[in-house]
């Protein structure tokens, strides 16, 4: 992003507050017709894209936009504004009955250019050719042999499709509205949360609860980017606010960049996992789903629990087998000084409150924005005032309008599909290479996400293989009751963790750049560390006691069987349980666990069993044998 400075800086930062500003008012006291507010969200926030991001890194100037910028501004406002203006007619019109004018034609196509461009320069040049790719193949789909032929799509029948039909995607789809709405009064509460002080209380709280241990400066990143994840659920954002302190902190102590850079990454991609904001994609499940989101953070709770238990575990056996020290206690916080914001816990109870009450969540979040500003006055160290109000409504701003731009993307995206027909095709494809097997079927989805996530978001990634896989999913899963919540929390769960994952992973490289090291090892790290968020993709459709379903047997057994085998895996990863392990038992504890977590063949009490009796049994054999030397 251009670092602007004088008059620019100001118009645009008052710009994004403003329009901010005014969607916490909508959250509040109620929404303008759909289409006037999808048309303005994305009137208000494209056209300073152009303004804040170059075209090029190196040619393009760096604290100034250029005249084309302000040019490519201006176009992307055109069709957006004319929308705004003309929403009743918009909305009375009959979608590929009434005409689709010329006028519109034009708009329609400066839309979608301006929109590609905007995705290529703010967020990720991947999801800009997806987009680009889905157009050209509603062009040429007709020449295609097999399964990708489709029928001979016309000019306007594509770019009303792709702009115009606000009732099945597009650019003004339900996607577009879920963001101009709940999800964007969310990122305000999130604003309001680090304005006020909460990322200094989690922050402290992070290191005074583990800092004393074992690997200190860890755990500090894995407990610090979980509750950070609370008010952000952006991985990349997650891995710039905390690991600029963890990072160098676990350097310092002994850690490799590479292991320091993975670590800090898997926990702070766990913040999209993180109730009660779980990030853009939870909303967009709840909207797709029709399931209120007060049900789907519920859920979802344990297992993000497991995905940091997993990610602690894995930090402390790799400390304990490099003999890594508890952090300095002169860079310890006393309790006092974490109690001194404990006030600012209150908004986030409030939210909790009002979503488990199934209170809609943009006024939830309305009001619980509203008390952390009234909570805030309660000390000074933590009292917003009108510049640090106006700075939170800034940031809100520029977290909203990159994301508008890409969801209007994934909208266009599922339009295309869903108008070839390919939803179906490339779901059928995955359903014959299943050849009926549910398990094989899980996989090969598993894959096909985290391929997508090689080169765009969590969101439009979650949303496409959604699309394509939960038909399929739900249908073969039909005999074990699976249901719409479980098939979608397993393609959210990837999609989030493929933030991690080689070779292309955003966190991985956020970090990386602050450890100064490989990109690619340090995802390979974060692979290993966030281990769990294989395990648990799986157990919400084999094991949906994690979800909280059934009897309390059922949840407590769900619930140990991922633990432990989370604990075997994690431990002969490391080579250390109690003390250093050899190859052949490194092995044998990750097999057993592989085996828990994974052959649901075995009633769960046999599974439950194998793996705490495994674990239990070489615990005992470390502390009563004599420790032996262990060649690694």
């Amino acid at each position: 992003m251009r670092a602007l400075d004088g008059w620019l800086k100001s118009a645009i930062t008052l710009w994004m507050a403003g329009w901010a500003a005014l969607h916490l008012y909508f959250g509040g006291f109620g929404f303008p017709e759909p289409i006037e507010m999808r048309s303005l969200h994305l009137l208000v926030f494209t056209p300073p894209l152009f303004l804040l991001y170059p075209a090029f890194q190196k040619h393009s100037p760096k604290h100034r936009p250029s005249l084309f910028d302000w040019l490519w501004a201006l176009a992307a406002a055109a069709p957006h504004f004319w929308v705004f203006v003309h929403a009743g007619a918009v909305n009375d019109r009959m979608e590929y009955v009434d005409p689709f004018t010329p006028l519109m034609l034009t708009l329609g196509i400066i839309c979608l250019v301006t929109m590609l461009e905007a995705i290529r320069r703010a967020v990720e040049p991947g999801l800009a050719w997806m987009v680009a790719g889905c157009l050209l193949y509603m062009f040429i789909g007709h020449h295609l042999p097999g399964v990708l032929n489709t029928r001979n799509f016309k000019l306007n029948e594509i770019i009303e499709a792709a702009w115009l039909v606000p009732t099945a995607g597009g650019v003004y789809g339900p996607l577009t509205g879920i963001v101009a709405t709940t999800i964007a009064v969310f990122i305000l509460f999130g604003a309001f949360m680090q304005g006020s002080g909460t990322g200094r209380l989690f922050s402290n709280l992070g290191a005074a609860v583990a800092g004393r241990y074992s690997g200190g400066p860890a755990k500090v990143a894995v407990v610090t980017s979980g509750l950070f994840g609370t008010m952000s659920g952006s991985s990349v954002s997650n891995v710039i606010t905390t690991g600029a302190m963890t990072i160098p902190l676990m350097m310092r102590v002994g850690y490799r960049p590479a292991v320091a850079a993975g670590i800090e990454s898997a926990a702070s991609v766990g913040g999209a996992l993180m109730p009660p904001v779980m990030g853009a994609a939870a909303f967009v499940m709840a909207e797709i789903t029709n399931i209120p989101y007060g049900d789907i953070i519920i859920a979802a709770a344990i297992g993000a629990v497991m995905y940091y238990f997993a990610i602690l575990a894995a930090v402390h056996f790799e400390a304990k087998k490099l003999g890594i020290e508890p952090m300095a206690l002169k860079d310890i916080p006393a309790w006092r000084e974490v109690l001194q914001d404990v006030h600012l816990v209150l908004p986030i109870g409030l939210l909790v409150y009002l979503m488990t009450e199934r209170w809609s969540g943009n006024y939830a979040a309305f009001c619980s924005t509203l008390a952390m500003i009234g909570v805030s006055l309660l000390r000074a160290r933590t009292r917003m005032g009108w510049r640090r109000i106006l700075d939170s409504f800034a940031d809100a701003g520029f977290t909203m309008a990159p994301l508008a731009v890409s969801i209007a993307g994934a909208g266009v995206v599922v339009s295309a599909l869903t108008a070839t027909g390919m939803v179906v095709a490339f779901g059928g494809i995955i359903k014959d290479l299943s050849a009926g097997n549910l398990a094989l079927l899980l996989v090969l989805l598993c894959v096909t996400v985290l391929v997508l996530g090689l080169g765009i978001p969590t969101t439009p990634s979650y949303i496409i293989a959604a699309a394509i896989g939960v038909p399929q999913v739900l249908e073969l899963g039909r005999p074990l009751g699976i249901d719409v919540l479980q098939a979608h929390l397993f393609v959210f769960y990837f999609a989030v963790i493929a933030d991690a994952t080689p070779p292309v992973a955003a966190a991985a490289f956020a970090a990386a750049a602050i450890a100064k090291a490989s990109p690619t090892i340090a995802s390979v790290h974060a692979s290993r560390f966030g281990i769990a968020g294989f395990t648990v993709g799986f157990a919400f459709i084999y094991d949906p006691g994690i979800m909280l379903r059934g009897s309390f047997f059922d949840i407590a057994t769900a619930t140990l069987i991922q633990l432990s085998a989370l604990t075997l895996i994690t431990s002969a990863y490391a080579g250390y349980l109690l003390r250093p392990m050899g190859w052949v038992l490194r092995w044998a504890m990750g097999l057993v666990g592989l085996a828990a977590a994974f052959l649901h063949l075995l009633p769960d009490t046999q599974r439950l069993l194998l793996a705490l009796g495994v674990l239990c049994g070489v615990a005992l054999w470390q502390r009563l044998s004599k420790p032996a030397p262990v060649s690694t």
